[in-house]
């Protein structure tokens, strides 16, 4: 029978890209007793969460926020913008676009996908799931639709399951080179927090998140950042909604309410994320893109070592959210996992969809420094040897060296 104390001693090593470690500070933000979420102490709570998280969004319009996994924030972007049949433009990178697409059907919406196809050897079957959005096509897809019958594009920034992140700007200057009508929806459910995201800069119009990754809290929370444009076409949008409705949530977000139970207890745990975000000792959102670059640098840096390849075949758009690492044909990567979790209590991200098997993925991002990577690249080099990889040599050394020699800047050494 399992307990609540079956886990063994020391610290356990938690390198998935989501969910992400939470930070001590969080945890007792969190334990903070439950209040009343109609009382006025609340509604100071909702009108500093909300103005923090724009700050982390980089956007002056509303942000919605659900009691609900990033799923839900999925559903609720395309119920508030989309009508039944509307004909959707979903660009596939990896294994979390393809969950939206079939969402998208599901809710009875005509979903078109475009991926990347071409010669692959490691993944001929996936080979757009190595690279990010290719925008280009997008813009020609759009110029073809001459009588505007494509009511958005959807696209996602991080894809988590492969390590890719894409350009979102470019996406935009696609959409406009086309002279298209079409919504700008954008999940970065794994990247917020993480990798550099400009909402209002890049011309999003419902950006979609979740707690669990940059933002370093449980799930449980999840986001619709909205610009104008997406708030008027909400009004006339017919797909069912209640729940996910944003004109309620958007009205009595005014006073910091909302129309339903809010998750209390999460959001003070988001009200302490955003302060450590923002807060200019830490180097502020730049501070904390810059540090989530420099560790998938350090990381890389171990896979190339080891003589393995990187599952993002475009050095342009690595993410610093987490490295995909591929196994040698014939070797199970979910295997290799396993034996790492088993002698060094170091998860690591699985591989899926397409690439189930294939690779494991390492997650850099969040409560995190250069030394709980370490331990996590010799968990992973350990792991490799003893599952019968041939490696080229050290990435433990690698890492080390990499680190070692590119310190972090000094506002960050400060944070520490």
């Amino acid at each position: 029978m399992l307990t609540l104390d079956f886990h063994p001693t020391g610290r356990h090593f938690l390198q998935i890209p989501g969910p992400s470690p939470v930070p001590d500070r969080i945890l007792r933000a969190m334990s903070l007793p439950t209040i009343d979420h109609r009382g006025p102490e609340f509604g100071v709570l909702g009108l500093r969460v909300l103005k923090g998280i724009a700050q982390i969004f980089q956007t002056r319009h509303p942000v919605i926020i659900y009691p609900a996994s990033g799923t839900g924030a999925w559903e609720a972007a395309l119920a508030n913008v989309m009508s039944p049949g509307d004909p959707v433009l979903m660009y596939e990178t990896g294994h979390f676009a393809s969950l939206w697409i079939k969402m998208a059907a599901r809710l009875g919406l005509k979903p078109e996908v475009l991926t990347l196809t071409g010669k692959d050897d490691r993944l001929p079957d996936a080979a757009g799931w190595r690279r990010g959005v290719q925008a280009d096509m997008i813009e020609a897809r759009l110029k073809a639709d001459t009588q505007h019958a494509i009511k958005a594009v959807c696209v996602v920034h991080n894809e988590t399951s492969t390590g890719v992140t894409s350009n979102i700007a470019a996406v935009r200057k696609a959409i406009d080179a086309a002279k298209h009508p079409a919504l700008l929806l954008v999940d970065t459910i794994s990247g917020l927090a993480s990798a550099d995201y400009k909402h209002d800069e890049w011309g999003v119009d419902v950006t979609i998140s979740g707690s669990q990754k940059g933002l370093m809290l449980p799930p449980g929370i999840s986001f619709n950042a909205v610009s104008p444009k997406a708030i008027e076409a909400s009004k006339t949008a017919k797909l069912p909604k209640a729940f996910w409705a944003w004109d309620e949530i958007i009205e009595m977000n005014k006073t910091g309410y909302w129309p339903y139970t809010p998750n209390t207890n999460l959001l003070y745990g988001l009200a302490e994320a955003c302060d450590m975000l923002l807060a200019p000792e830490n180097g502020g959102l730049e501070g904390t893109f810059a540090r989530h670059v420099r560790w998938g640098e350090g990381v890389r840096s171990a896979v190339r070592a080891w003589g393995l390849e990187i599952q993002c075949a475009d050095p342009a758009v690595y993410s610093p959210v987490l490295t995909g690492v591929m196994v040698p044909d014939g070797v199970d990567a979910d295997a290799v996992r396993r034996l790492i979790y088993e002698r060094f209590d170091c998860s690591l991200g699985t591989g899926l969809g397409k690439v189930k098997g294939r690779m494991f993925r390492i997650g850099h991002l969040g409560d995190c420094n250069d030394l709980t990577l370490m331990g996590a690249l010799a968990g992973c080099e350990m792991g490799l040897k003893l599952a019968g990889v041939k490696l080229a040599g050290s990435g433990v050394q690698a890492a080390m060296d990499f680190f070692a020699g590119h310190p972090a800047p000094v506002a960050l050494q400060k944070a520490a």
